[in-house]
């Protein structure tokens, strides 16, 4: 085990504290801080690259961080006395491990197998959620319109729970633009006025396009889809939370396929 960094004034702790510091744009630094044991297993297990594991004092000796380090011995590990990794990894965690990952560049942008389109959903929670979502429904595309919460920033890799290492992921796209260029289907989740997506044929891949917590999903945004689409709900419910409407919608495509497939 590496010796422990117990002083603010040793470079490698000041290089990681400017990284966390810049969270907010981690893109631009081409790095990310992934916290906890699951995130950093996920990371290394998906091929993602790791370029660090951050350990603190009190867990060098944790089974999982032993584990990770005999499965991956070239890997290079920091421990930092335990007040400082806390500065490094703001998030609580059960161990004190994180991770410095590369992020992945930017590839041309494919919807033709579908895609997850977010209009200025700014709530960290809700944008991993969906990612997560989106993983989970076997959709490996999303698209982050400005506006949105950074898909690298800690808490929405957090929420995320690893899925951003299976996705191709594209930030501060220009959404008006982006629709003109596909050919795919595309449909706009509205609260009111659209057809049930209980209606609709989800069995081709979609474009989804989810919008903001409080004011939706842009007009023109709306207008520039196929479809119009809403999710029948309670008469005395006026909305669903973007990320549970973003689950129900995407679950239903997965069961319309899958219904499909054995006819």
């Amino acid at each position: 085990m590496s010796d422990v960094i117990a002083s603010r004034e040793n470079a490698k702790f000041k290089a990681l504290r400017a990284l966390a510091e810049v969270a907010q744009e981690p893109r631009k630094q081409g790095r990310a801080i992934a916290d906890g044991s699951h995130l950093v297993s996920t990371a290394l297990a998906r091929g993602a690259t790791v370029q660090q594991l951050i350990i603190s004092e009190g867990a060098q000796r944790h089974h999982e961080v032993l584990a990770l380090q005999m499965q991956y011995p070239r890997l290079e590990c920091m421990v930092f006395r335990d007040s400082l990794f806390r500065e490094l990894s703001p998030l609580s965690a059960a161990v004190g491990l994180s991770a410095v990952v590369e992020i992945p560049p930017q590839l041309p942008l494919d919807m033709t197998s579908g895609a997850i389109i977010l209009d200025a959903v700014q709530d960290a929670g809700n944008v991993g959620t969906i990612m997560r979502t989106a993983a989970a429904a076997g959709i490996d595309t999303v698209v982050l319109g400005t506006g949105c919460a950074g898909a690298w920033t800690p808490r929405v890799l957090r929420a995320g729970q690893g899925a951003h290492f299976s996705l191709k992921i594209h930030e501060q796209v220009d959404i008006a633009l982006c629709l003109t260029e596909t050919t795919a289907t595309s449909i706009a989740t509205v609260a009111h006025e659209g057809d049930s997506i209980y209606h609709l044929d989800l069995t081709q891949p979609v474009v989804w396009l989810f919008g903001n917590e409080g004011a939706g999903l842009s007009p023109k945004l709306a207008a520039a889809a196929t479809y119009r689409a809403t999710i029948p709900l309670d008469a005395a419910t006026e909305s669903l939370n973007v990320s549970a409407a973003a689950a129900v919608c995407l679950f239903e495509a997965t069961r319309q396929r899958r219904l499909a497939s054995t006819n």
